[in-house]
C-alpha cells in the first residue's frame, strides 16, 4: 500500500508525517474490514418462516434470534391453515403447521416435507358456564345431546375448522360414541380469539379451543372445562415444522439452520418459560396470568412421531377429513435427516 505525502506535510516534522501515514493506513484497513463485514452480512441467506397465533405457536417468534448463519424472517398468521397456504403458494420457505394440516395437505397432493416437531398439546374442550355438565361426564354429554335432539334443537359444537383442536375434538367425540357428523351441529369459528365471545353469546354449547384462548375462557368465567381431548389417535400431537422438497434441494443449509434453531428453542422452553410467556402476551394481547396458565397445557418437543402420524391419517380418513390412504406419503415425507444431524441422535430416538 503506497501513500503520497503532500507538499504541506513535507514541512512537518518527520514524526508527524509518519503518524499521519499510520493513521491513514489504519483507517483504510478498518474501512476494508468494515466492507468485508458488511458484505458478509449482506450475503447471509434469508429464509421466511410462517407460524400461527396460539400459545404453543407463538414461541416460534423466538426462532429468528436463535438462528445462526441464516437470517430468518418470522411471519405470524391467524391460523396454521393460513401458514400452510403461504408455504404451498411459495410465499414462505418453511412453516409451523399442525399434524392435521400436514396429513390433509398430503391428501390434496401438496409438496410437503416434515423436518421437525415443535410443541404439542394446547387443546381443551369447554362448555358454557351455566351448562349442567361435569368435567369428563361423557354419559351426561350424550344425554344432553339426545335431549336437544328430542326438543328439535341442534347441539352446537365449535372449533376452528382444520386446526389440531378440530381434529382432537372430533376424534374424542367419536371415541365416546358421539358421531361428530350426525349427532351434533358443527360451527366453524376461523379465528380462535373469537371463541370466548361465541361461547359467551350462547352461539354454541361446546367449543374445543386452543391455548391461550382456552385459559382465557376459563379464567374470565365465560365457560368451564369439560375435557382434554387427548385419548384419540392423535394424542397430544399438535405442531410440525414443514417445508417443500424444492426448498430442501436448493437450500439444505438454511433448512438445517432453522431446525437447529427450533431444537434450541425447545431446549430453552423446557428450562425457562419466561420468554415463551412474553411472546404469547406480545402476540395475542392477553395478560401474563392467562399466558402462564396456558403453558400448563403445552409441551415443547422437537421429535416427529411417525407411528402416531400414521394413526392420525387413519383417523382422519375414518372421520372423512381426507379421502385417500396417505400412509405411504407420510413415511416418504417425514425427513429425519436434519434432526439427526443437529441432535446427533438416530431417528429411532427422534420419534421414528
Amino acid at each position: 500500500m503506497h501513500y503520497q505525502v503532500s507538499g504541506a506535510q513535507k514541512n512537518l516534522p518527520r514524526s508527524s508525517v509518519m503518524r499521519t501515514v499510520v493513521v491513514a493506513a489504519g483507517l483504510a484497513i478498518s474501512l476494508a474490514f468494515a466492507g468485508v463485514s458488511q458484505a458478509q452480512a449482506q450475503a447471509k441467506p434469508k429464509f421466511k418462516l410462517a407460524y400461527a397465533k396460539c400459545a404453543h405457536c407463538m414461541s416460534m417468534a423466538l426462532v429468528p434470534e436463535l438462528a445462526r448463519n441464516v437470517d430468518i424472517e418470522g411471519i405470524n398468521f391467524t391460523a396454521g391453515s393460513d401458514a400452510l397456504t403461504a408455504l404451498v403458494s411459495r410465499s414462505v420457505d418453511i412453516a409451523q403447521v399442525t399434524y392435521l394440516s400436514f396429513v390433509s395437505g398430503l391428501d390434496k397432493g401438496f409438496d410437503l416435507v416434515a423436518v421437525s416437531g415443535q410443541v404439542n398439546g394446547g387443546s381443551e374442550m369447554l362448555v358454557g358456564k351455566d351448562m349442567a355438565l361435569a368435567s369428563d361426564d361423557w354419559a351426561g354429554l350424550k344425554k344432553l345431546i339426545a335431549d336437544y335432539k328430542a326438543q328439535g334443537k341442534p347441539f352446537r359444537i365449535a372449533a376452528s375448522r382444520g386446526n389440531a383442536q378440530d381434529l382432537h375434538m372430533r376424534g374424542e367425540l367419536a371415541l365416546n360414541g358421539i358421531n361428530p357428523s350426525k349427532d351434533v351441529q358443527f360451527v366453524n369459528i376461523p379465528n380462535p380469539s373469537d371463541h370466548a365471545a361465541a361461547l359467551q353469546r350462547g352461539e354454541v354449547e361446546l367449543i374445543c379451543s386452543v391455548e391461550p384462548f382456552a385459559s382465557q375462557i376459563r379464567m374470565t368465567g365465560v365457560g368451564k372445562h369439560f375435557a382434554f381431548p387427548y385419548k384419540q389417535a392423535a394424542g397430544r400431537l399438535t405442531n410440525l415444522i414443514v417445508t417443500r422438497s424444492d426448498v430442501i434441494k436448493e437450500h439444505p443449509a438454511e433448512v438445517k439452520e432453522t431446525v437447529a434453531a427450533v431444537v434450541r428453542l425447545v431446549d430453552n422452553l423446557q428450562k425457562d418459560k419466561g420468554a415463551w410467556v412474553a411472546s404469547i402476551v406480545k402476540g395475542t394481547g392477553l395478560d401474563k396470568t392467562v399466558a402462564t396458565e396456558a403453558l400448563k397445557n403445552s409441551y415443547p418437543d422437537f421429535k416427529m412421531y411417525r407411528a402416531q402420524t400414521q394413526a392420525i391419517g387413519a383417523m382422519m380418513k375414518d372421520l372423512k377429513y381426507i379421502s385417500t390412504d396417505v400412509s405411504a406419503q407420510i413415511d416418504k415425507n417425514m425427513d429425519y435427516s436434519f434432526l439427526m444431524e443437529v441432535t446427533k441422535k438416530p431417528k429411532s430416538e427422534l420419534g421414528y
